[in-house]
């Protein structure tokens, strides 16, 4: 009798099928990586357009050792994560979450919303504490509040937004 082969694709496909919540968190963290990237491209762009003569060029901003000023890093912590929460909604109903819940009406997009500003409440005062507190530079102190709030998003949106809708029953 002939063994069926089966390409590693179809391997890792049949196993994402039997580890569905895997499968999720692996398609988050891609979609929560580039907006990370999105989130911190803008925070380079405000940085730099805040004080460009702090910085001899653009990407000076993300090696530099020049120390921007803390609105700066406050407005640059805001509109990246404005960047990185539109791109999080869209991408989150349409690649990440297998059950979409209410995701798709504005009551999903308004708590879809309201948890994120709660991530971002937790990223601004880390920012706050870690930066103009205790004076760590501010991209190890992002990067670390990046995971922090990461693990808080995929909980909170999980159990409140995307989750499997009750079903009603006919009983009398």
């Amino acid at each position: 009798m002939e063994e069926k082969k089966v390409g590693l694709i179809a391997k890792i496909k049949m196993y994402f099928e039997k580890h569905k919540t895997l499968a999720e968190i692996i398609r988050f963290l891609i979609v929560g990586g580039v907006a990370t990237i999105i989130d911190f491209v803008m925070m380079g762009v405000v940085l730099y357009l805040f004080d460009p003569a702090l910085y001899p060029s653009f990407w000076n901003v993300f090696v530099g050792s020049a120390e921007p000023s803390v609105v700066a890093t406050i407005v640059g912590t805001g509109a990246g994560f404005v960047a990185g929460l539109i791109f999080n909604y869209i991408f989150s109903i349409i690649f990440v979450y297998d059950e979409k819940g209410n995701s798709k009406s504005a009551k999903g997009f308004v708590i879809f919303a309201l948890l994120s500003l709660v991530g971002l409440f937790i990223h601004l005062g880390g920012m706050w504490l870690g930066f103009d507190v205790l004076g760590i530079n501010e991209w190890i102190v992002k990067i670390v509040l990046t995971f922090v709030v990461l693990v808080y998003n995929y909980v909170s949106k999980r159990l409140i937004i995307f989750k499997k809708k009750e079903e009603k029953t006919n009983e009398e």
